[in-house]
């Protein structure tokens, strides 16, 4: 699935690790997901799109237009 995630976390100067401490993830996590190798739980989509204060359409793309 693709994302924003990259993107986000590039605008507020965040490293992967960073994200991953926001998000009680690991780093490794972080970037499976931003190289749309894992989809995250709904739960950790949640979680994403409320820190960046964004809904969750807005940052995973499904590809369906």
């Amino acid at each position: 699935m693709e994302n924003r995630l990259r993107i986000l976390r590039a605008e507020r100067g965040w490293s992967q690790a960073e994200l991953a401490g926001h998000l009680d993830v690991s780093r490794q996590a972080v970037n499976a997901i931003e190289t749309g190798k894992y989809d995250p739980s709904l739960p950790l989509a949640f979680k994403v799109a409320r820190l960046f204060e964004q809904s969750i359409e807005q940052i995973f793309l499904d590809g369906v237009e």
